[in-house]
């Protein structure tokens, strides 16, 4: 089992904790904030089960089908959790329009508000487990997860300072009110997971930073060439792919290029892994000046020994 399948394992174990935790506390309070928290963690539960299966499909090798890999499967996890987070936050707008229209005393309110504190520690102990392992591993799909539950973790704290107040005031109003800024704060939760997923799944570019260490890689281990110009890069899950256009002194070997394009990739994979890279080794007239420049005279072989 892979370190990202512990961890979609673990989300699920955790999800499922939650959400009993929190159901248990709108049962005995019979608050209408807290169902709206207990609704976004199920979402995290079925989210949970989504994630599991995509880092399992994502790490399965390259195959006749899928020559570039899984990758992208976690993309449609993360896509789908912002889906459910968006639908989660109509149910708890729905719910709080409903008890505003019909508003109620709260019963047994610091047991629930206990059981609501005791899950958001939980929560917010495994969203930075998760952000932090995903983003280690190269993960869209555990990022968003942990992204999602810290969310939650937020709410869950609006919630408590909501019911206290409410309870200190008098004003059951607040119940509904609460609710209601919850279900709009999901809602933008939602929306930005599936922005960043979505991106993902256009192919967006490497950070700036990533894409200026590629330029550095290429430099430093291209003796021999002259520039190094059409850098494009993308990534899909963990992996990122590279390709550029190469240009060499027409007047050497096609062994002396591979040996540079050997060197070049053996740079880029020892520092920036997986990655995938294609190189199109092109002749000196077809030089555009632009790109990683290199300074290398036309017409000298290089020196490969």
């Amino acid at each position: 089992m892979t370190t990202a399948d512990r961890l979609a394992t673990g989300s699920l174990i955790v999800g499922i904790a939650i959400l009993l935790l929190k159901l248990g506390a709108w049962w005995v309070t019979g608050s209408v904030a807290l169902l709206s928290d207990a609704l976004e963690s199920t979402v995290n539960v079925v989210a949970a089960v989504a994630v599991l299966i995509a880092v399992r499909v994502a790490a399965r090798p390259a195959d006749h089908n899928h020559p570039f890999g899984h990758y992208k499967a976690e993309y449609f996890a993360a896509v789908l959790e912002g889906a459910m987070v968006a639908v989660a936050a109509l149910l708890i707008v729905q719910a709080a329009v409903v008890a505003l229209v019909q508003p109620h005393s709260l019963e047994a309110p610091v047991l629930g508000i206990g059981l609501n504190l005791l899950a958001a520690a939980l929560n917010a102990a495994w969203a930075f487990i998760l952000i932090g392992q995903g983003g280690k591993l190269g993960s869209p799909a555990l990022v968003a997860d942990g992204r999602h539950i810290f969310a939650d973790v937020l709410t869950s704290v609006g919630v408590v300072i909501g019911l206290v107040l409410a309870i200190w005031t008098g004003w059951s109003v607040l119940d509904p009110l609460l609710a209601l800024i919850v279900g709009m704060a999901v809602l933008k939760t939602g929306w930005d997971i599936l922005q960043s997923s979505f991106s993902g799944l256009m192919d967006e570019a490497v950070s700036d930073d990533e894409q200026q260490t590629i330029q550095d890689l290429i430099k430093q281990n291209a003796e021999g060439a002259i520039e190094a110009h059409d850098i494009r890069t993308r990534r899909a899950g963990p992996a990122i792919f590279v390709e550029f256009h190469l240009v060499v002194d027409g007047k050497i070997s096609v062994e002396a290029s591979h040996e540079i394009c050997d060197r070049i990739e053996a740079a880029l994979r020892r520092k920036l892994t997986p990655i995938q890279v294609v190189i199109h080794v092109e002749p000196a007239y077809k030089a555009k000046h632009e790109g990683v420049l290199l300074d290398v005279p036309v017409g000298v072989p290089p020196d490969l020994s």
